[in-house]
């Protein structure tokens, strides 16, 4: 028998912060968790979500170390309509978390955003939209592309966006 997926962890700078962030994405946080090392939810479909400190991970692995750079891997959140993409992005920027790339209808048929944690996980934002005119599987027309993020001018994301796997509260 294969193993089977069952929790996805993370380590945390600021747990209140971060706790916040999921709250406002409708995860079932519990109250007075902020001020715990290790916070463990269960979503609806069985998948466990879990946030620790840097100081609980050192606890049992003294050698460890904070990754830097970009992230390597990103929560993707299925919305029920493309208007709940565009509601969440609002909230959680107007909020003050880090918004990477604002909702744009993507070429491959859905409305997309991208934001990070405030530990600089991606957290994906989609919902089902209208597949673009013209949007062929090879490529992608100008107006198809994801907003130009503020730093260059070119696209922050690849192509390869488009097969994440949904992780749905």
């Amino acid at each position: 028998m294969a193993p089977h997926l069952d929790l996805l962890g993370s380590v945390v700078t600021d747990m209140a912060r971060t706790l916040d962030f999921y709250r406002r994405l409708g995860l079932p946080v519990p109250p007075g968790a902020e001020s715990e090392a290790h916070v463990e939810i269960t979503l609806p479909n069985g998948l466990r979500l879990a946030w620790d400190t840097a100081e609980m991970v050192r606890g049992f692995h003294p050698n460890w170390t904070a990754p830097t750079g970009s992230p390597r891997a990103a929560l993707a959140f299925r919305c029920a309509d493309p208007a709940e993409v565009d509601r969440y992005w609002a909230e959680l920027t107007e909020a003050g978390h880090h918004g990477e790339l604002p909702p744009w209808d993507a070429f491959w048929g859905q409305r997309y955003a991208v934001l990070h944690d405030p530990d600089g996980n991606g957290v994906d934002l989609f919902a089902a939209g209208r597949r673009l005119s013209g949007a062929v599987s090879r490529g992608r027309r100008a107006a198809d592309q994801p907003p130009s993020n503020a730093r260059g001018g070119t696209p922050a994301r690849s192509q390869t966006s488009r097969v994440r796997c949904a992780w749905s509260a």
